[in-house]
């Protein structure tokens, strides 16, 4: 869970720059963008619904982008991005560096 900490702190990081996309159906759009814009790292909160985890599975998929399931839930996911009062599903990093450096940060777990 720590290394998942640290993870949303850079989530944090890239939210702050601006090159995240928030939400289901500004992710999905944004992964039918061209190579240079489109998110490099989509992440999912555990508690997403099945609908919603089928969609971003498919997508991601399809255009061949790394997906991470993450334990911590909507709510954590909202508060690393900067939404105080709401619930978060789907993030997307579009940053290759932040990207990267957050799929290390998962993948060490």
């Amino acid at each position: 869970m720590d290394a998942e900490r640290k993870a949303l702190g850079l989530l944090g990081l890239a939210a702050r720059a601006g090159r995240i996309t928030v939400g289901l159906p500004l992710t999905c759009e944004a992964l039918k963008r061209p190579r240079g814009d489109r998110p490099l790292l989509v992440l999912l909160a555990a508690d997403a619904s099945a609908n919603t985890v089928k969609r971003v599975t498919d997508r991601t998929n399809y255009y061949s982008t790394p997906l991470c399931r993450l334990q911590a839930d909507g709510a954590a996911l909202a508060l690393a991005v900067g939404k105080r009062e709401a619930t978060v599903a789907v993030v997307g990093i579009t940053e290759p560096h932040l990207a990267k450096a957050v799929l290390e940060q998962l993948t060490a777990q």
